[in-house]
């Protein structure tokens, strides 16, 4: 962590002292507007009497010179000193009230500034410390450094968290058996003075498909990959884990990263069972990276890791009131992640505020041998995505609205009412709204995705045969001797726990009568027309031709186009559906709009949910896809830290997360592990 951050957070007032301190001043300053009214006005009709004074004063010296013209020179001098007097006292009072009306309005100022901050400060349970609902990393890092918690005390009260709800919500798939002697070692190095990065001893969540060469399994959500092991971590993994962080466990998610089932439902794995989000009861947690987005949600790690090929980030993210970063593709390295496609495959942090994930994603990003994606980045190391946390950065940023993506959709007013407040608020902050910055080839795009198979579906399903035998064949142990998608698909319908034919094999049946696999010409061919689709036919063209810094669409009217340019999104809250909404189910039960389910605004640097998956499930879903509200900001390659600053702004000016609870929160805090066990759940 970046010690001026970390030093001007712990320079602030705690939330404790500085609402009281704040809600004085602003009485203060109330009472001083109402005494001011009335000075005013008493000061207002002295000048007028003085004015009047002055009048007759003066009318008295005309008919006095009339009448004696032999003293003009006496009564003048009077006359002269009487004006010059008046007018000095006019203007000491003038001056006073310019001077009292700066002071009032800088209590005024320091005031709301003062609750502001609380905001931002120290959420704190009744035992003073911090809720692990809404803790961030320098509020953790703060108390591990002054010996409050430690690595261990950490770690403890997240399993526990994770023993309380995971039977209802089922976000967590696998607990490292070796967490709490990971932590017991990192509080050793802090003790001797080492401190590996800015998350050094924090519990993190990694999603099931990222690989740890450890004793946790990693399997997609499939039981054909139990017990098998790979030579090393993941990257992605290996770059936490140097990085100090305890890799606490693998969340749940829809089995194969949403790439199997035509007819199966967010969430759900074979091997981990159905996640459901927080907010509701049978929340639908979106997908697929659904137990990291439920579990960091309601504070059962720290942040977690998500994969994203298309809307598997950001999607769960907004659905789960979160700030989600899908990175551009080759920003964080997939080596042994469980792929679809390496052309938009990407690893990306998804936490409870932009300030979190940036910390984590300037953990992960970097070159990596072993994914000559990486090798692509235009610079020898990563930036500190921490320095682009900027209050001002929306001020002066031209943003465009492509309204030509806007048609062709059932009407949704409150989907509308959300976009208007967040361009509002972007004005707001001094951005230029640019209107009509629409994309050249949104037609063709729109085309290509009613297709039977479009060239983003050849893209993806050549892909996944190559990437999938790729991941496959470095397996050090492989107990069912799954080599190919065929073998998967074989393993999957002779095997009772994968629910097949409950659940079927649509995504595999059509990319194996495809024919072909990425090496193959068609799908280079296939592969480009795709790319231009979402790059200079979408995002880039649009950007270039209109001078922008980013576009903005509600996500619901985003499909495709970034995701087929490898581009990158951050998510931030944005609202809620209110308390009367009436609820509607997405199929097999789940609750995709209700009560307190999030409204979110995200901020695409470029991708979104695919739309191969949107034509090819039910027309409910597709309804509920759509009426899924988001702002999407999208961007060029390797533009986060922009994007990351524009979402810090948008977000420290709404601070939208905060407004709502989830129904089921876990009770165990850190004074429960610290001070002595007591453990239920909050409903």
């Amino acid at each position: 962590m970046s010690s001026s951050r970390l030093s001007a957070r712990k320079s602030l007032i705690s939330a404790e002292r500085i609402c009281p301190l704040a809600l004085i001043m602003l009485v203060i300053a109330l009472i001083m507007i109402v005494k001011q009214g009335g000075w005013l006005r008493q000061r207002l009709k002295n000048s007028r009497n003085s004015l009047i004074t002055l009048e007759k004063s003066s009318y008295s010296a005309q008919s006095s010179d009339a009448k004696h013209p032999s003293q003009p020179a006496e009564h003048s001098r009077k006359s002269d000193i009487r004006v010059t007097s008046n007018n000095k006292f006019r203007s000491r009072n003038w001056l006073n009230m310019v001077l009292k009306a700066v002071v009032l309005l800088a209590l005024v100022f320091l005031s709301t500034l003062g609750i502001s901050t609380a905001k931002d400060a120290f959420y704190q349970d009744a035992n003073g410390y911090p809720d692990l609902l809404e803790v961030g990393a320098e509020e953790l890092v703060a108390g591990l450094e002054s010996g409050a918690w430690t690595s261990v005390d950490l770690t403890k009260a997240y399993l526990l968290r994770i023993e309380e709800t995971n039977s209802v919500l089922r976000a967590v798939t696998e607990l490292n058996p070796d967490a709490l002697s990971i932590a017991a070692g990192l509080d050793a190095e802090r003790a001797k003075g080492v401190i590996r990065s800015a998350l050094h001893g924090i519990p993190m969540l990694i999603k099931n498909n990222i690989a740890t060469n450890d004793q946790m399994n990693n399997t997609a959500g499939s039981y054909s990959l139990i017990g098998a092991k790979v030579p090393r971590d993941a990257t992605v993994a290996a770059k936490l884990r140097e990085a100090g962080v305890v890799l606490l466990g693998k969340s749940n998610l829809s089995q194969w990263a949403n790439y199997r089932s035509f007819n199966s439902s967010n969430g759900w794995s074979a091997y981990g069972g159905q996640v459901t989000g927080a907010y509701y009861p049978n929340m639908d947690p979106s997908g697929s990276s659904s137990g990291s987005g439920v579990g960091t949600s309601i504070g059962l790690a720290f942040a977690a890791l998500g994969t994203e090929t298309d809307g598997s980030i950001v999607s769960p993210s907004s659905m789960n009131n979160l700030v989600g970063i899908k990175p551009t593709v080759g920003l964080t390295s997939r080596s042994l992640v469980i792929p679809i496609s390496e052309h938009q495959d990407t690893v990306g942090p998804m936490a409870r505020s932009v300030s979190d994930a940036a910390y984590v994603l300037s953990i992960i990003a970097g070159k990596d041998q072993n994914d000559n994606y990486t090798l692509t980045q235009p610079w020898d190391a990563p930036p500190d995505y921490t320095q682009a946390l900027n209050f001002s950065s929306l001020r002066g940023a031209r943003i465009g609205i492509p309204r030509n993506a806007l048609t062709g959709s059932s009407p949704n007013q409150p989907l509308f009412d959300a976009f208007d407040a967040a361009i509002q608020v972007m004005k707001n902050a001094g951005a230029t709204i640019v209107d009509n910055a629409n994309f050249s080839a949104w037609e063709q795009n729109v085309a290509d995705d009613d297709a039977t198979i479009g060239n983003g579906t050849i893209v993806l399903d050549a892909d996944f045969i190559s990437n999938l035998a790729g991941y496959l064949s470095q397996l050090t142990s492989n107990p069912n001797n799954i080599k190919s998608l065929s073998d998967e698909s074989n393993f999957t319908h002779h095997t009772a726990l994968e629910e097949y034919p409950n659940r079927d094999t649509g995504i595999w049946d059509q990319a194996l009568s495809l024919g072909y696999n990425n090496s193959d010409s068609r799908f280079w061919e296939a592969y480009q027309y795709s790319l231009y689709l979402g790059g200079e036919g979408g995002v880039l063209g649009a950007l270039k031709a209109y001078n922008l810094d980013a576009l903005i669409l509600p996500t619901a009217f985003s499909p495709g186009l970034p995701a087929r340019a490898g581009l990158p999104i951050v998510t931030v809250p944005m609202g809620f559906y209110p308390s009367n909404t009436t609820v509607i189910e997405s199929g097999r039960g789940l609750v995709s709009i209700g009560p307190n389910i999030p409204l979110v605004i995200a901020i695409f640097l470029q991708s979104l949910l695919l739309s191969f998956f949107v034509l090819n499930l039910t027309s409910i879903y597709w309804i509920l896809t759509e009426y899924r509200f988001g702002l999407a900001f999208m961007g060029g390659q390797w533009s986060e830290e922009k994007l990351i600053g524009l979402a810090y702004a948008f977000e420290q000016r709404t601070h939208m997360r905060q407004k709502v609870k989830p129904y089921l929160i876990p009770n165990t805090q850190l004074a429960d592990v610290v001070g002595g066990p007591r453990r239920r759940v909050r409903r």
